[in-house]
């Protein structure tokens, strides 16, 4: 019977530490990102891109100024895009649909 148990106790301790392997590198992840405003294409960005949006891929010009694209924290700034537009860490007011 002690066997048995403590069997029960060495899988259960396998689990906890897998759980938390595969939770570790999520939570680490969604840390090393930051929101970038004006970097995604059309259809592309990952949220935020003005009224009466639903949310995600629903921009509708490429770099549209008021939709962001999670990016590698520390990159936004620096991405080169087309024509000399930059990313911004805040919504900007270029590249928006007509209305």
């Amino acid at each position: 019977m002690q066997k048995k148990v403590m069997t029960a106790a060495i899988v259960a301790g396998a689990v906890a530490t897998a759980v938390a392997g595969v939770a570790a590198p999520t939570a680490a992840n969604a840390q090393a990102k930051e929101k970038c405003y004006g970097v995604s294409l059309k259809g592309k960005n990952d949220c935020k891109a003005g009224a009466g949006t639903t949310c995600a891929g629903t921009s509708t010009v490429d770099y549209q100024g008021n939709a962001w694209t999670l990016v590698p924290t520390g990159t936004c700034v620096s991405m080169e895009l087309p024509d000399g537009r930059k990313g911004s860490l805040t919504e900007l007011d270029r590249d928006l649909p007509k209305a």
